[in-house]
Formats: C-alpha cells, sequence, structure tokens
C-alpha cells in the first residue's frame, strides 16, 4: 500500500508543479499522517458508542463500531512482562517486549506454581532438571515455564520425561538457571488502582489485594503489582495496544533518473492501518506536504478531501 500512496500523493504534487518530495520527507510525513489515523481511531470508538447508545448505530453490516474494534485489535498484542525487581515489572517497550504501548488494558497473574527448581543440562528447546518429577507435579501441555534468572518465558508443547519438558522457544541456553513452571490454568485479572489509593488498600484487612484478587499501579516505565508475592518471570500477562511501526518506503538509487521503489530491503516497512485508509493517508501526507512547500492550495484541497471522508 505505501508505493500506492506514495504515487498518488506525487502524482497529485506534480499535477501543476508544486513540487517534489524526497524518499525521507515521505517517510517522515507517512510516519504522522499514520499516527494522526490511528490516535483518531479511539475518537471513532467513542463516538460510535455514543451513536449505539441513543440507537442511531446499526447492526451486521451497519455496525460502524464492529469496523473500528476490527482496525484497533490489528494493533492488539499480548506478552509476559519483563521481570524487574520484587514485585515490579517493565511496561512493554522496545527492549522488552519489541513494541512501545499505547494503551494497557489487561494485566493477568499467573500465581499457581506447579515446580521450581534449575536445569541441569541443556538441550534445544527443552527444560531439563535430573531432579526433578514433571509428571507428578501435575504440569501438562501450555503450562508456563519461567526462566528466572534470564527472565525469558515459554510454553510447554510436550512432556518428554518426567525430567525434561519440550518448549515453545530456546530459553535455557545454559545450566544454573532458576525456574518456575505456572498453571496455565490458574490466571486472575489484576485490577488497575491509583496511587492515592493502594496505601489505604493494602494496609485494609478487607480490601488488601491477594492472589484472588490482585491489583496494580502504574509508574514510569514500570507496573508494580499487589500481593508483593508476585515478584518473579512468567508472573504477569499483558494485553495492550500497540503503536503502529514507522512506516518506510525503501528505493535503489538510479544514477540519473528516479529512485525505484524496492521492498525487498530488510528496513522496508508497509503501513498497517487498513487499506480502506488509503485515502486519508494520502489527504494527511498532502498536507504536510503543502505546508513544507509552503503550497496553501494543497493544504487546502488535502484537508477539504479529509473532512469529507471522515464525514462519510
Amino acid at each position: 500500500m505505501i508505493n500506492s500512496v506514495r504515487n498518488t500523493v506525487l502524482a497529485v504534487l506534480n499535477k501543476n508543479n508544486y513540487g517534489y518530495i524526497s524518499p525521507s520527507d515521505f517517510n517522515l510525513f507517512a510516519k504522522q499522517a499514520q499516527l494522526d489515523i490511528f490516535e483518531n481511531y479511539f475518537v471513532q470508538y467513542n463516538q460510535a458508542i455514543n451513536r449505539e447508545n441513543t440507537r442511531q448505530s446499526g447492526t451486521d453490516y451497519a455496525d460502524d463500531k464492529k469496523g473500528i474494534e476490527e482496525s484497533i485489535d490489528l494493533f492488539s498484542v499480548s506478552n509476559f512482562l519483563t521481570h524487574s525487581s520484587a514485585n515490579t515489572f517493565f511496561l512493554p517497550s522496545p527492549t522488552t517486549t519489541g513494541d512501545d504501548y499505547f494503551l494497557l488494558n489487561k494485566v493477568l497473574c499467573y500465581t499457581s506454581e506447579l515446580s521450581s527448581g534449575t536445569n541441569t543440562s541443556v538441550s534445544a528447546n527443552e527444560l531439563v532438571d535430573s531432579s526433578a518429577d514433571f509428571v507428578a507435579d501435575g504440569i501438562k501441555i501450555g503450562d508456563i515455564v519461567a526462566n528466572t534468572t534470564d527472565n525469558t518465558t515459554a510454553y510447554v508443547v510436550a512432556i518428554s520425561s518426567a525430567t525434561a519438558l519440550t518448549l515453545s522457544a530456546d530459553i535455557f541456553t545454559a545450566t544454573a538457571k532458576d525456574y518456575i513452571v505456572y498453571d496455565a490454568t490458574k490466571v486472575v485479572e489484576a485490577e488497575k488502582i491509583n496511587h492515592s489509593k493502594i496505601t489505604m488498600l493494602t494496609n485494609s484487612l478487607l480490601t488488601a489485594p491477594s492472589t484472588l484478587f490482585p491489583a496494580y499501579t502504574q509508574q514510569a516505565n514500570l507496573l508494580t503489582v499487589f500481593p508483593s508475592s508476585i515478584d518473579a518471570q512468567g508472573g504477569i500477562y499483558s494485553q495492550y495496544i500497540r503503536y503502529p511501526k514507522d512506516p518506510k518506503w525503501t528505493y535503489v538509487s538510479l544514477s540519473g533518473g528516479e529512485p525505484s521503489y524496492d521492498p525487498t530491503q530488510s528496513d522496508f516497512q508497509d503501513f498497517e492501518v487498513p487499506i480502506e485508509d488509503e485515502t486519508t493517508l494520502v489527504s494527511k501526507i498532502l498536507q504536510y506536504a503543502g505546508m513544507s512547500i509552503r503550497e496553501i492550495q494543497v493544504v487546502q484541497a488535502a484537508g477539504a478531501e479529509e473532512a469529507k471522508q471522515m464525514q462519510k
């Protein structure tokens, strides 16, 4: 889609010799345009709920809220949060989960430990502990294995033997790594609590967070979980909405000619918004391009087209 959007933008700009935007400028404008559309999904979603509550929304194909939900769900991610220290965990970020989060939607806690120990040998995609009895511990396929030394997590895909588990990822690449195996069926959702209330709650005999009713607070890039006994890798699993990846139109430089589109390059990134937003992308990029070349007619025309699309 990104090449189609760029060609359309250039065609509009060059029609009346307004100007030309370089690939680097286009990528900057494309990033901002996609962010504008992404953040507007949540405004549209709120408006759709208001229309639904006032019975101004239809059903089936006329259910506009459903379409917006599907657009937002394109950016839904579920990941284990990386343990920091004590009962704190790092919020999603490029260094921990691989992406920045826009909205933390759900925090789940795994509190039922089936087994723990230290691995005694290394085998690809396996947890091996000669002193363990994983069968007697009741471990089953789908349970969660956390390497608490390296803060990595995987799932059980097979019970190889009483002392070995086959895992979904190779998280034990050396010996003497501590681990915990959690029961995947014993999971509860944590409630977000304001900092102004958490002290009062934790000191109360009746409302103090427990493993059955956990809670959490957020501060900077950390999430603090209560009770404090939830303090190891694999204990916290979150579902969140991430930011879209920065689009990048990649090309091959041609001597004496135009840059040629090359989507095979390693840093190529297409737009992540649905294809129905292509017209809005073009309009927004044209507005940024018009401001860049100081051509007010381009800005006005693109703004009018965007307004028309939003009205639809």
